[in-house]
């Protein structure tokens, strides 16, 4: 499969490490704004550089492309590839504004477009273990979730980037271990340097379960458990450490827990970036089979309906149903 890649950041460099090394993909191109920059990470990946969209549609000829630009800058270039008719893996967040989401969402579905977003926390083996766990009644019925997630900042245009951009893992996770969020109240700070950079969300679940968040670009990676989820029900709980470190479940009563760490050789399931390889395996056998992905883009639309929410919350002071 010929895949091609929008980004040269960062988590850019992610995608062009997958798809140049897999026996099953060809990385055929990667898009960037700098010439030079651009060159330097085709190189780098035995590929070629592009710095226009549509002369690298041309001489490529993808049959996957995916979208890592800025966080505030997915919008115009993923458009254009939808209208393109171009299979998409898209990095979250979806976009910052409902409005730009609905269209995407709609211009795809116009064209039965394989649309797919990289939640790729998903994937780690903690949750998939803890997804099984609550499935199976391990834990009983869930009553209470808890999301920390806090970093440092990083900044943008939009004062709610660590809400849209960061937290929206936290609002696709909690949802996908325990059901869909009914309501938001919120809490926001902009004591550090003036965006809203410290959100705190009290949630309903429409299974009458009740929830926490907690994000924040006040904090730092570096602190253990910078990453923690605990899913408490009425006969036990789990908790998630750092997404890939650990999963401890106990039941009620009982003062051992069984717990899971990657073993000492496997250094994968240990590897956060990792998350990642497990999700592009899942998003390449749906393309193959002709399937919907395995996390659609509408779920970076949910997320971002949520945090609207949580920011309507903030500016009236209420709560608000979803």
């Amino acid at each position: 499969m010929r895949v091609a890649v929008v980004g040269t950041g960062g988590w850019g460099e992610q995608h062009a490490r997958i798809f140049s090394r897999r026996p099953d993909t060809e990385l055929v191109g990667v898009l960037g704004r700098d010439p030079d920059r651009t060159a330097v990470r085709a190189a780098a990946y035995g590929t070629l550089g592009f710095t226009d969209l549509d002369v690298m549609l041309e001489r490529a000829r993808p049959d996957l492309v995916t979208v890592c630009l800025p966080n505030e800058q997915h919008f115009e270039v993923t458009l254009r590839l939808v209208k393109a008719r171009v299979p998409l893996l898209v990095e979250k967040p979806l976009v910052f504004d409902l409005t730009e989401a609905d269209t995407l969402l709609v211009e795809a579905a116009k064209r039965g477009l394989f649309f797919a977003i990289n939640f790729n926390h998903r994937y780690a083996e903690p949750v998939k273990r803890a997804h099984a766990a609550i499935t199976d009644g391990a834990i009983g019925t869930p009553v209470f979730a808890t999301w920390r997630f806090g970093g440092e900042a990083n900044h943008g245009t939009s004062r709610h980037a660590n809400l849209i951009e960061t937290q929206c893992h936290g609002f696709d996770m909690l949802e996908h271990l325990v059901g869909p969020i009914s309501s938001v109240a919120a809490q926001m700070t902009d004591a550090t340097y003036g965006d809203w950079s410290t959100v705190a969300l009290a949630l309903e679940f429409r299974n009458r379960a009740v929830g926490t968040m907690l994000g924040s670009y006040d904090s730092s990676y570096a602190y253990p458990d910078s990453q923690l989820v605990e899913i408490n029900g009425t006969e036990g709980r789990l908790m998630i450490h750092d997404t890939v470190r650990e999963l401890s479940i106990q039941r009620a009563g009982d003062e051992t827990a069984q717990v899971w760490r990657a073993g000492y050789f496997n250094d994968e399931a240990r590897d956060f970036h990792g998350t990642f390889d497990r999700h592009v395996d899942a998003v390449l056998a749906a393309l193959r089979a002709g399937e919907q992905p395995p996390v659609h883009a509408s779920a970076g639309r949910r997320a971002l309906e949520l945090a609207h929410a949580a920011i309507t919350s903030h500016e009236t002071g209420r709560r608000v149903s979803v």
